[in-house]
């Protein structure tokens, strides 16, 4: 072992994680082949086999998850010296990995801006992803903040609502139930509708709400992107409920209805796994993101209120 190297473990762990060659390729920016001449050399090193694989899939050996075990507490132990040499370097350098759920891409980039002019030695990993994938991260500590809608009610988490994210009812831009007011949530079940993909928090959150009035919707489709179902509206293929954030580029493009029930009040959260010690660095975000946010929405209310207000007419 005295042979093997840092960056060998990195793609040896990032391989056992993903029982993958090539998605442990596409995390690390590598090439198969390459990560395939990392493993053959630390297998080597080792002097046991580290994977075996049966029909199509890869398993690890014994002397694997043994080295997969040690590899998890080699770079946890790596990743508290970061932190205690980030704490004596202040915030003038650092590292910050976050993770977060889809929607919040359309607001957290803003956000990070200013705080990347205040600290530009600070680098910063921002993953974007699924509720699903966000939830695997948190399981293996891999980012030190989490943005999410919905809290985990199956994990031991520390959380913090730092902003409101209200789900409205969308519609193309010159649709007929604009024109009118405090419409019935039952009108809904007439219009075809589109929905986010089975698990989405929004999805579970509009099901839900129709479940308790009795409303069984028309859906036409089902689309896994925000961006995705803001074209189809646009294209006339239907309505949908998003949050109202995915809204703020292209306000003009659609028309919000005014329903009865809506728009369905959540919020977003920061989230650390409960036990984790937050660097400096991480601290210094946590902070910065609460004040920050509400600068955003009083910004942003002035902007687009009138375009976020239902069309009557």
């Amino acid at each position: 072992m005295k042979q093997a190297t840092l960056h060998q473990l990195k793609v040896f762990e990032a391989a056992a994680r993903h029982s993958s060659f090539t998605r442990a390729a596409e995390e690390l920016f590598l090439t198969q082949p390459t990560v395939s001449m990392q493993i053959k050399q630390l297998t080597k090193s080792v002097g046991l086999p580290l994977f075996e694989q049966v029909g199509k899939r890869l398993y690890l050996t014994e002397a694997g998850r043994e080295l997969f075990a040690t590899c998890r507490q080699i770079f946890e132990n790596i990743a508290q010296y970061e932190m205690k040499v980030a704490d004596l370097k202040g915030l003038k350098q650092g590292q910050l990995r976050l993770a977060v759920i889809t929607t919040a891409k359309y607001f957290i980039p803003r956000l990070l801006g200013p705080f990347c002019e205040l600290y530009p030695g600070i680098d910063i990993s921002l993953q974007v992803t699924n509720h699903e994938q966000i939830l695997e991260r948190m399981s293996q500590n891999l980012d030190d903040l989490y943005i999410m809608s919905q809290v985990p009610d199956n994990m031991d988490v520390n959380c913090e609502a730092f902003l409101e994210n209200p789900l409205i009812v969308f519609a193309p831009v010159n649709h007929p139930l604009s024109k009118e007011k405090n419409i019935p949530i039952q009108r809904l079940s007439n219009q075809p509708f589109i929905m986010r993909e089975p698990g989405s928090g929004t999805r579970r959150a509009v099901q839900s709400l129709f479940e308790e009035q009795g409303v069984t919707v028309k859906v036409k489709l089902e689309l896994g992107s925000n961006e995705a179902i803001k074209q189809a509206i646009a294209g006339g293929l239907g309505i949908s409920v998003l949050s109202r954030h995915t809204l703020l580029l292209d306000a003009s493009d659609f028309s919000i209805l005014d329903v009865q029930h809506f728009p369905i009040q959540r919020h977003w959260y920061m989230v650390y796994p409960a036990g984790k010690q937050l660097s400096i660095v991480a601290r210094a975000y946590y902070d910065y993101l609460l004040a920050a946010a509400r600068n955003f929405v009083d910004q942003n209310t002035d902007t687009t209120a009138s375009s976020l207000e239902p069309t009557h007419g």
